[in-house]
């Protein structure tokens, strides 16, 4: 019986880990970075270890600390999560050595579907279909782009140590090629520490859907039905759901078993996920395995009504599985989004600084995943994942519904987020008639201007206004006092509104020029306005952190700044053409040099963070004065990069 588990992981995986585990009566041991001293992990758990400082290679990557801290408390079984150590099979073999159990797979098994080449061999081995391609051990860059003539175009390279769309490129035509396999071997290696690649052919607008295998160490081996994974941006999944819109019942059978075939045929134990593409015809290829638990699993468990921590733990104590196969029923649809700290409007840009404010929905089927709270910093150091929002419903629509709704109730406040994007997808036409494929978010939405900032109109101004107002005057929202004329100057993106604010009791009329909005204040709370708008109440979520008011109303967020007793500051705008880090992160390839003519929108340098790689383009014509940064350097977000002067300044600059 094992009584004491240390999770090997951070936020709400390290959460959800630790509820279940103190629900079926274990112990539990939290490992921790500098950086996470104060997280919400580390408070979940009964105990906890710093196992050193903010960067993962220090940290969360150190095998050697990790299995110290199980030591130091007593811990005699160790969950990886997933990412981190989860897939690593030296790391499994660790704990074995040091006398844990290893809460996954044999160590085997994840080094050999840890490798696209060695696993899609073993995948045509044993019967599973697979896309068509070339896995040439090691394959030089020549050996990769002679094979591509082989296979035609377009084709896909993948890092064979990969996951998570890293490493990974569509290649049209051969001459995007080379540039290509530069590109993605550079970036598996930042992401892997290994440049292994292989090319296959390119199935055309897919779906993406995978089966949720498990298996234990008495010969038995199930499927929980599928996930359909398609809703991708860069190749990494951004909506989940179960069961798949596209998935017919003989379908569904047919991959179950070809997923239990995968996993009976490497010796499988415990949860694993087998990934396939599905054409238009219904016709499926072996993508690849994930040894460990999904971040999508709990659409699993919402319709299956089984909790996969459960089970994880009871294959590893040794015991059978908790049903077989005609024992798993599916019971309704639900669909998981990932709400991530991301500017849609500037390339899903990762965001970092303080959650201000982070109030989830609930309600009725609605489920949060999140590691994070009120108060915490998201920072540069980790994925910018901040919760899974899940809904459960009878029907699809049902589950729609309610996740669409319990998006426009979360209230986040201090980060830009993708919340509004998620609704957006949500609410689409073609994913509400169950259509989407892989190719669906660069379709809808590559110039879709809701992703662009909305500037509050009127009437939420009315609604800053209303708040500020409060604060300014101090008048109750009954009070009887006389009409009051009140400027209000607010910034909003870099620029400033004037306002002029009339009220009279608790009647507000709010003027910006010839045009007038009037509410009615019902009552102003410490977080929130409750107001009448043509007879029609409602309530706004606000904070307010020094001179900047963040508000939420109609499913939207907005923030400003009150600049009315402020001389007015200048700032760098667009176009400026001082070029800056657009987050913090590593320099890999500098394309500027110094007196270089380039145009607005030129990649200048390439910035790795958060596991991708970032362009940091030009902002204006002209010509590049000065170039601050080299291949290698660490940089913070808004250091100065590159330096770019007009045509005309460096004229004037040569001539003398």
């Amino acid at each position: 019986m094992l009584t004491k588990l240390l999770i090997a992981n951070r936020g709400e995986i390290a959460v959800r880990v630790i509820r279940t585990a103190r629900d079926l009566g274990y112990r539990t041991v939290a490992v921790y970075s500098e950086a996470d001293a104060n997280a919400l992990h580390v408070h979940e758990a009964d105990e906890a270890v710093c196992i050193g400082p903010a960067q993962v290679t220090a940290s969360y990557l150190n095998a050697e600390a990790i299995l110290e801290a199980a030591h130091k408390t007593g811990a005699d079984c160790i969950h990886p999560g997933y990412g981190f150590l989860s897939e690593n099979s030296s790391f499994a073999n660790a704990c074995k050595a040091a006398g844990l159990v290893f809460v996954g797979p044999p160590s085997d098994a994840i080094e050999l579907m840890g490798s696209k080449r060695r696993s899609k061999l073993a995948m045509q081995d044993a019967g599973v279909p697979v896309v068509p391609g070339y896995e040439g051990n090691n394959a030089t860059d020549e050996e990769l782009i002679a094979a591509a003539a082989d296979i035609g175009y377009p084709l896909m390279i993948k890092a064979s140590a990969g996951g998570g769309g890293r490493g990974m490129r569509l290649v049209n035509a051969e001459p995007e090629l080379a540039d290509n396999i530069k590109r993605a071997r550079s970036e598996a290696k930042q992401a892997f520490g290994d440049d292994e690649l292989i090319l296959e052919k390119a199935v055309l607008e897919p779906r993406h859907v995978e089966i949720q295998v498990f298996a234990d160490s008495h010969g038995n081996a199930v499927y929980l039905g599928e996930r359909d994974c398609s809703v991708q941006r860069r190749h990494q999944k951004v909506v989940e759901e179960a069961p798949s819109p596209f998935v017919t019942p003989e379908l569904r059978s047919a991959m179950g078993e070809a997923a239990v075939k995968a996993a009976l045929a490497c010796g499988y134990e415990g949860a694993g996920t087998v990934e396939f593409l599905v054409d238009k015809d219904r016709n499926f290829y072996f993508l690849e395995m994930n040894t460990r638990l999904q971040v999508e699993h709990p659409v699993t468990e919402l319709i299956t009504g089984q909790d996969l921590v459960a089970w994880q733990l009871a294959v590893a104590e040794g015991r059978p599985l908790p049903l077989a196969q005609h024992e798993i029923e599916l019971n309704g649809h639900a669909i998981e989004v990932r709400l991530y700290a991301e500017d849609p409007a500037n390339g899903f840009t990762p965001q970092t600084g303080p959650l201000l404010k982070f109030q989830p929905a609930e309600g009725e089927g609605i489920r949060f995943d999140t590691g994070v709270r009120s108060g915490d910093t998201v920072t540069p150091h980790y994925d910018p994942m901040l919760a899974k929002v899940i809904a459960w419903g009878q029907t699809r629509d049902d589950a729609r519904r309610r996740l669409i709704r319990a998006l426009e109730d979360t209230v986040i406040f201090g980060v830009t987020t993708n919340r509004y994007f998620l609704s957006r997808i949500l609410a689409d036409d073609t994913f509400g008639a169950g259509e989407a494929t892989t190719a669906f978010l660069q379709q809808a939405f590559r110039d879709d201007p809701s992703l662009q900032p909305q500037e509050p109109s009127l009437r939420e101004l009315a609604l800053a206004a209303g708040i500020l107002d409060h604060s300014q005057t101090g008048q109750s929202a009954w009070s009887n006092a006389p009409a009051t004329r009140t400027p209000i100057t607010l910034e909003l993106d870099g620029k400033n509104q004037e306002l002029l604010v009339s009220r009279a009791g608790n009647r507000l009329n709010v003027a910006i020029g010839d045009n007038q909005y009037e509410l009615v204040i019902e009552a102003l709370e410490s977080d929130s306005l409750c107001t009448i708008d043509n007879g029609v109440r409602q309530r706004c979520q606000y904070h307010r952190d020094g001179d900047s008011l963040y508000f939420q109303a109609f499913g939207q967020t907005w923030s400003v700044r009150d600049v009315t007793h402020q001389p007015p500051a200048g700032s760098l705008g667009a176009g400026s053409g001082r070029v800056q880090a657009s987050m913090d992160g590593a320099i890999i390839e500098v394309l500027a040099r110094s007196g270089q003519r380039v145009s607005q929108g030129d990649t200048l340098v390439i910035l790795e963070a958060m596991k991708m790689e970032h362009p940091v383009k030009a902002d204006r014509d002209g010509v590049v004065s000065q170039v601050l940064a080299g291949a290698g350097d660490q940089v913070k977000r808004n250091q100065l990069l590159v330096e770019i002067t007009t045509e005309e300044t460096a004229q004037q600059e040569a001539e003398s």
